[in-house]
């Protein structure tokens, strides 16, 4: 692999399916020399596309764990990496000598990511993970609304994709602690945190919630949300409006509001009660989508065409920005497939087709030197990133969740806002505790050129300035990455956009679902009849957000070596190209085959689908493994697969998953209403729920514990702050005087919270 931010990294990927691969792939094309060891039958997906698409750039060897001599073959491989990743489960890690207390002892200086359906330490670690499971079991089915009653299958599988950027994230954050300490360790995460990486903005428990933090405005379950923006137009096609209430006024909707003899609609509220939603509707249906995107696009109203799966392969802004690569695949052909989604210096490389199986069995050593000579014994730390200066600018979710996950890993991040309101997202409470935790606000009035001074002041402080303003507003406001280099050489600065740094559209605002509308998944999640779906957890906000802090820790890595400060840029539309990867464009126009929804939104076939059983219960089925399709008609007792769903209407569940699982067939009941019983089985002190004492919500709970480190902890116990609860003390720390400071509040330059406050 050419010279890249991790030239010199060495990874052993022992992982199917999504999430290894994608983070391993990932690490490849940004430098990193990935060696993948696969079984001697091969990885069960090398027959798919998405085996195409996400192993790219790898070399190619089998090893039969079984084996004495396929294990030495594997530490043949493992004595001069510097990073495993694999998904065996606990007992089977055992079974072959990799589980964490053997590789630390043969390979001290190892980096090791188990990426399990479970976490490694959880009571369900053995149980199979695959991502309808974790779906299941979360409770997560039932928190997203579809177009039925009852849990729905999520098309787009968020656990496995969260969890790519928890791994790449866990990775880097533990070879930032080697290269203090010279010591190697865990950094061990799965599918289930990833799920609740993104349940994190709709599950909460406080002592004295507000009614806006309760109710999870405007995520509100069982509601609507940003679905309330999606409509249809006259010529069938669907469009996505990012604003609930932006489009009401817009002249031609009014006109034709009127012209369809409806009275004028007056909204009186944060979005049209459903009586009114019904009569928007009724308007857009009569004129098609392209006038409407032309007119309500040109009325600044940020909105965007519902787009299938793929077509983002043939999206300008995407090939403008590099998120569309061609490959000349063996298998494929010559093929439009997700390239790169972050913009790094120097760039990245895309790598070749996946080598064929056993390429490198004669010789699987590395090619690459190592990345540097290991460091003195010495101390890590307590926590992974801990010493590492965060300024966190950003607003709504796609630029502050980043910043959050480097707090939770240990860094400081001290999150600038505006002294009258904040963060504009603060009016959605739960979004903000979900985005914000573990920081100190600092209220600071940019616009004000009084300000100046303890912005320089917070940029030389920082070692990364992290946010998501528009370029034209950071320029502005002196936040463009020349400006904070010019102060700060040594800085990292990550920039999050909608549409990323290149085309037309690289100025242009951009929204979680006018990303949803671009990635393909909204209407590839919906029955082929009915409306396309929304998620309701903000995926491409968190997806974008999420992926932020591997290029930005791929700089703080180099950065260490060089003592030189850069820029990345991650992109909402580059993390949606990059979901693509279970198709590629194929040379004739045609997409290359994937598994489709079906109809009643369950599953992608009988073999892999949530069943109702009696009593309005559900039970996720995995029977991919060759002979579990024929035990799962026997134990329902019918000949052909399409009568499974309707014999199964009257088992009782518990019945029916003890028979699975004498089958052998992975499965997990469809849980209902978990956010309350994840507080009461998930806590502790080392379990997955945190618990911190926010000044107004009294104690609070969230998902967290998103990694586990082993030796080195995580800080997960700090609050989201209040407005400005930090800014005396964080200026004082920076060397301004009593009197200074005195002054700046009186001119509301900047703002400090005080507990008789009512800002939040």
């Amino acid at each position: 692999m050419p010279d890249g931010l991790l030239a010199g990294l060495r990874v052993v990927d022992m992982t199917t399916g999504i999430t290894g691969p994608v983070a391993t792939q990932l690490l490849a094309e940004y430098g990193a020399e990935v060696v993948k060891v696969e079984p001697v039958g091969g990885d069960r997906f090398r027959d798919r596309t998405l085996f195409r698409t996400t192993n790219r750039g790898k070399r190619a060897m089998t090893a039969d764990l079984r084996s004495v001599a396929g294990r030495a073959r594997l530490d043949a491989v493992l004595a001069d990496a510097d990073v495993l990743v694999h998904g065996l489960r606990p007992d089977k890690a055992r079974a072959v000598g990799l589980d964490d207390a053997s590789l630390a002892e043969r390979f001290p200086r190892l980096v090791v990511s188990a990426v399990l359906g479970y976490p490694a330490a959880h009571p369900d670690a053995d149980r199979p993970g695959y991502d309808i499971l974790v779906q299941a079991r979360s409770g997560a089915m039932d928190e997203q609304p579809g177009h039925r009653p009852g849990p729905v299958f999520m098309r787009f599988p968020l656990p496995s994709w969260a969890a790519v950027h928890l791994v790449t994230a866990g990775v880097l954050a533990r070879l930032l602690a080697r290269s203090r300490s010279g010591r190697g360790g865990i950094a061990h995460t799965s599918l289930y945190q990833g799920m609740l990486a993104a349940l994190v903005l709709v599950w909460s428990r406080a002592d004295a919630p507000s009614p806006g933090l309760a109710e999870k405005i405007p995520l509100t379950r069982g509601g609507l949300g940003m679905a309330r923006g999606l409509f249809r137009c006259s010529d069938g096609e669907w469009m996505q409006i990012a604003t609930l209430t932006g489009y009401t006024e817009h002249p031609l909707v009014i006109e034709t509001m009127l012209e369809a003899g409806h009275d004028f609609v007056v909204v009186d509220g944060w979005a049209p009660t459903d009586e009114q939603l019904e009569v928007y509707r009724d308007v857009f249906q009569r004129r098609p989508r392209a006038e409407w995107l032309r007119e309500l696009a040109a009325g600044d109203v940020p909105v965007a065409p519902i787009e299938p799966l793929g077509s983002v392969f043939g999206d300008a802004q995407a090939i403008a920005n590099g998120y569309v690569v061609e490959i000349d695949d063996p298998v494929l052909g010559p093929s439009r497939q997700p390239g790169a989604p972050f913009r790094v210096e120097p760039p990245a490389r895309v790598g070749g087709p996946p080598p064929a199986l056993g390429a490198h069995d004669r010789s699987p050593g590395w090619t690459s030197a190592a990345t540097s000579a290991a460091a003195a014994p010495g101390s890590p730390g307590r926590l992974p990133l801990e010493g590492l200066k965060v300024l966190d600018v950003g607003m709504y979710v796609a630029g502050p969740l980043g910043p959050r996950l480097l707090a939770d890993l240990g860094a400081d991040v001290v999150k600038i806002e505006p002294v009258d309101g904040g963060d504009r997202v603060r009016v959605f409470e739960a979004q903000y505790v979900g985005a914000n935790r573990g920081k100190r606000s600092v209220a600071l009035d940019l616009a004000d050129p009084r300000s100046r001074p303890v912005l320089e002041s917070l940029l030389r402080w920082a070692d990364v300035v992290h946010h998501n303003l528009r370029l034209p507003a950071a320029v502005k406001l002196g936040l463009d990455h020349e400006t904070v280099r010019r102060v700060n050489p040594r800085v990292v600065v990550c920039h999050v956009s909608a549409y990323g740094h290149a085309g037309e559209k690289a100025n242009w605002p951009g929204y979680d679902p006018t990303a949803s509308a671009a990635s393909g998944w909204a209407l590839e999640s919906g029955s082929r009849d009915t409306r396309p779906m929304w998620y309701r957890f903000g995926i491409w906000d968190v997806q974008a957000a999420m992926s932020s802090v591997m290029p930005t820790l791929m700089a703080v890595l180099r950065r260490e070596e060089t003592g030189e400060g850069g820029f990345v840029s991650v992109s909402m539309l580059g993390i949606a190209a990059l979901t693509n990867s279970e198709t590629a464009l194929l040379g004739d126009g045609e997409l290359a085959p994937y598994p489709r929804i079906d109809d009643d939104q369950t599953g992608l076939g009988h073999d892999y689908r949530i069943y109702r059983l009696a009593d309005d219960e559900w039970v996720a089925v995995c029977a991919l493994d060759k002979g579990q399709p024929a035990r799962l008609r026997a134990i329902a007792g019918v000949a052909a697969d399409h009568e499974l769903p309707a014999a199964l209407t009257v088992r009782d569940a518990d019945a029916f998953l003890k028979d699975l699982d004498a089958a052998g067939i992975p499965a997990e009941r469809v849980r209902r209403n978990q956010e309350q019983t994840f507080f009461d089985t998930e806590g502790g002190p080392d379990g997955l729920a945190t618990a911190s004492r926010h000044p107004v919500y009294g104690r609070i709970e969230q998902p967290g514990r998103l990694w586990d480190f082993g030796d080195l902890g995580l800080r997960v116990d700090v609050p989201p702050p209040m407005l400005g609860q930090h800014t005396v003390e964080v200026l004082g720390g920076l060397g301004f005087a009593p009197e200074a400071i005195d002054e700046l509040v009186s001119a509301r330059v900047i703002r400090q919270w005080a507990s008789d406050s009512l800002g939040h």
